[in-house]
């Protein structure tokens, strides 16, 4: 009778992780947005919003919002989310908020980054960061991507938004 003994898994399994062929799910691209410094006697953060469409058209996904959580009473944060017009059209106005994961408060000037969900299915998409700011302006950027993004892509704003850039 001849009897075998169970090897350890984790021995054979080393090679496997060393390669990177075992590992966590791939991570999803990043997107960097840039709020840039603007110089005004009365500077406010922006709101500022980033969302997907289908190239070939179709529902929106919202990725992030960043607005004023903690305002309160007669005027509430959300009252202004509808100066992000372009968004707020598209289904902002039907997004149930404060959205786990997706809002957080306003950003002071610099650069953020924000992961694409990992389970987008593949295709053409535009990404797009749209801003608005008391007593500023509004500026929309829109950059096409491919997922999965294999190479990076990337756009700018002129006033209320700097470099959007998708690795």
């Amino acid at each position: 009778m001849t009897t075998s003994k169970a090897l350890p898994a984790l021995p054979l399994l080393a090679p496997l992780v060393a390669a990177g062929t075992i590992a966590s799910p791939a991570a999803a691209a990043t997107v960097s947005v840039t709020i840039p410094r603007i110089n005004v006697a009365e500077y406010h953060r922006p709101y500022v919003v980033g969302w997907l469409e289908p190239a070939a058209g179709g529902p929106a996904r919202t990725i992030f919002v960043w607005y004023d959580v903690k305002k309160a009473g007669r005027e509430p944060g959300t009252k202004w989310l509808a100066d992000l017009r372009s968004w707020w059209r598209k289904g902002g106005r039907s997004l149930n908020l404060p959205a786990d994961g997706l809002s957080g408060a306003t950003r002071a000037p610099g650069t953020y980054q924000v992961a694409l969900p990992a389970n987008l299915p593949a295709g053409q998409y535009v990404f797009k960061v749209e801003a608005a700011r008391e007593t500023g302006g509004r500026e929309l950027v829109s950059v096409p991507i491919t997922v999965p993004v294999k190479k990076s892509a990337s756009a700018a704003g002129t006033s209320e938004l700097g470099a959007v850039t998708i690795r």
